[in-house]
């Protein structure tokens, strides 16, 4: 078999892809996403996947979702893996009781429900929400982007971009949605984004309309060693079953490069000089010859009712929970409309319009000023230069959210084609930075301290204590003493604002970030015990919920509550404020007026300098519009002003030559 041959079908339908992902890129005009994936497509993905599964002696469990995260099909071939090992294959080993490292041998006496379909489904959601008609990145291109060094075990290299990642789509955030039916996204995912390869995006006339999940293996791991060809089963099955629905070449992963280094999509596919698949994906047989056959659809609680093959829904359209803002308040002239969520409640509405907040009385920010916010953010989104994203010179998509000091949403709006991925994140972030710069001298009972050193854990027995760390006397209080003896011993009561690219500079196991073997930054574990699936704070707020939400995954007890960390709601009210979880890269920055914190930005998508730029450029331009106080932190309340152990923090990194059309190279000095 050829490589010609195995091509020729789709050749046409490669050229449409990328012809309609360019226009779209662009942002010249508003393409209109009228493609999804429907069960028929659903029936043939899974069955050539199957097939390549069957031929290689690796039975699987196969998971396609929707570009939302609706799961569209889990399909358990006969004799396939039902146990997960949770382990990033560190030397030497690290132990249990770190995190989730090796929670497989909690879960063993509860073995009554698989948890591989949970990897599969975790791994399809990550290759559909990382990906855009302008960038294809897989599980493979996640494992690449949050280790510990970028390129992973590249001596003295900083951590990946997109450094803690993994533990956003959380089962516990607020934002994203639950349920088991086709309806609006995004959706949750039961084990965050991963880094395990065996995940890809799936396409259609150019536009990415889901993604593939893989476990044919049980373990559940990134891939530490990047620059070998590996032959992986769950990713070449992946690959079989994507066949006809796979990426446009030119925008795939391996096309795209983060400073100065290329990005992996997966290490083989049909490019190939040899072909590596064992089946050919065509030939496979339908959907109805191996139900039952070879395998099964099987149910997953909350995510799939396992009768049937599904169809998705179409990005863009009100069923996906993602279309254009009705009303064009956060648009101008000559550009394409602001996306927004919509709200399960109510059709044709915007889950999060621009609404007042809460606190600080008195100096609140108004309807009005969050909007423009919003509006600034995407003015600089459309007219800067996107990172990763093709073709070259396309404006930046993303995701803006803006929150009060209590992380309450006031706004939530895009640009047409950002990532899903970013519409947690963005959110993520700014709740990061607006909790982290909670000062005592600026919210006197619920500064940062105050809330950690009150959290509480109330998992004490069972799979709770064997997963959770905190359960087993690892203090999140002692996060707190850690960062006032590293930074001072006013920290967090102090009231230093700090940008979510400083928080991710005490959150990474080598201080400063890159000197390999220097001791750990206060917010993370030590390098020792360190892995992608225990990395310190970020985790140890959230392990309860995600063991909470095995539990219920197992035995159907209790669905994870809703806001993720039980931090004490006493303290603060409803939301929490970290409700979907703490992020720890950049594009995040608290918002003042006059020097009283009121809220803060995150904007998440096409690159970590650009989502500083659009969030801290953006927030700087309203504030010049609005003139009433409100924009970034003063000058000598910035984190900046900071040099624990000597090393001085950062506050925002904006990009070189940061605009399409323009020639300014420094828009954010002086700033």
């Amino acid at each position: 078999m050829t490589r010609r041959a195995l091509h020729s079908p789709i050749a046409a339908a490669l050229a449409l892809c990328l012809n309609a992902g360019v226009a779209l890129a662009q942002g010249n005009t508003l393409s209109v996403q009228a493609v999804s994936l429907s069960d028929i497509d659903v029936g043939i993905i899974v069955a050539q996947a199957v097939q390549e599964a069957r031929a290689r002696g690796r039975p699987a469990t196969i998971a396609v979702v929707d570009r939302v995260g609706n799961v569209l099909s889990v399909f358990r071939m006969t004799g396939a893996p039902v146990n997960l090992v949770i382990t990033s294959q560190r030397n030497p080993e690290i132990p249990q009781n770190n995190g989730l490292e090796h929670v497989e041998r909690v879960l063993a006496p509860l073995n009554g429900n698989p948890t591989t379909d949970l990897a599969a489904i975790a791994k399809a959601i990550t290759g559909a929400y990382l990906s855009s008609s302008g960038n294809a990145f897989s599980s493979r291109t996640a494992s690449q982007i949050i280790q510990e060094n970028f390129n992973p075990q590249e001596f003295r290299s900083p951590g990946g971009p997109l450094f803690g990642v993994q533990f956003s789509q959380l089962p516990c955030s607020d934002l994203n949605l639950r349920g088991p039916a086709v309806g609006l996204g995004p959706k949750r995912s039961p084990l965050g984004l991963s880094g395990d390869p065996g995940g890809l995006p799936l396409y259609k006339g150019g536009f990415v309309v889901g993604g593939i999940g893989v476990e044919s293996d049980g373990f559940y791991s990134i891939d530490r060693i990047i620059f070998d060809i590996d032959t992986s089963d769950d990713e070449l099955i992946t690959v079989a079953g994507a066949f006809g629905y796979d990426a446009p070449n030119e925008i795939r992963a391996n096309r795209i490069a983060v400073g100065g280094r290329t990005l992996r999509y997966v290490d083989r596919d049909l490019h190939d000089r040899n072909n590596p698949l064992f089946s050919y994906p065509p030939g496979a047989p339908p959907f109805a010859a191996i139900n039952g056959a070879q395998g099964a659809l099987v149910a997953v609680q909350s995510y799939f009712p396992g009768a049937n093959n599904r169809s998705g829904t179409i990005y863009g359209q009100e069923a996906s929970g993602y279309a254009p803002e009705p009303t064009g308040v956060y648009t101008d002239p000559g550009v394409p409309a602001a996306f927004v969520l919509r709200d399960p409640a109510a059709t044709g509405s915007n889950r999060f319009p621009p609404i007042a907040g809460t606190a600080p009385a008195g100096n609140a920010l108004t309807a009005a000023e969050v909007a423009t916010i919003i509006k600034n953010a995407l003015k600089v989104a459309y007219d800067g230069r996107a990172q990763i994203r093709k073709p070259l010179n396309s404006f930046i998509q993303v995701t803006v959210s803006v929150v009060d000091i209590n992380g309450v949403v006031l706004a939530l709006a895009r640009t047409p084609d950002a990532p899903v991925f970013g519409t947690d994140v963005s959110l993520q972030k700014a709740r990061s930075a607006m909790f982290f710069s909670r000062g005592g001298n600026v919210v006197p009972t619920g500064s940062a301290a105050t809330l950690l050193n009150g959290y509480n854990s109330p998992l004490a027995t069972g799979l709770g204590q064997a997963v959770s760390k905190n359960a087993l006397g690892v203090s999140i209080p002692n996060y707190v003493r850690q960062f006032q003896v590293f930074v001072y011993p006013q920290s967090l009561h102090d009231g230093v604002a700090y940008s979510a690219r400083g928080l991710g500079n005490l959150h990474r196991p080598f201080y400063p970030d890159g000197v390999d073997g220097a001791p750990n930054g206060p917010l993370s574990t030590r390098y020792d015990t360190w892995s992608v699936f225990n990395d310190g704070l970020q985790l140890d707020l959230i392990v309860d919920n995600i063991a909470q939400h095995l539990i219920f995954l197992q035995t159907g007890a209790g669905d994870t509550a809703a806001q993720c960390s039980f931090l004490p709601a006493t303290q603060i009210g409803t939301p929490l404020p970290l409700a979907n979880g703490l992020q720890i890269f950049a594009g995040g920055f608290p918002i003042y007026r006059n020097n009283v914190l009121v809220g803060g930005v995150g904007v998440s998508g096409d690159g970590i300098d650009q989502d500083d730029m659009v969030s801290f450029f953006g927030l700087h331009n309203a504030a010049l519009k609005l003139g009433s106080g409100v924009g970034n932190a003063a000058a000598n309340l910035r984190d900046d002003q900071l040099s624990p152990q000597g090393v001085r923090l950062r506050w925002v990194n904006c990009p070189f030559q940061p605009r399409a059309g323009g020639h300014d190279q420094n828009i954010c000095r002086g700033k």
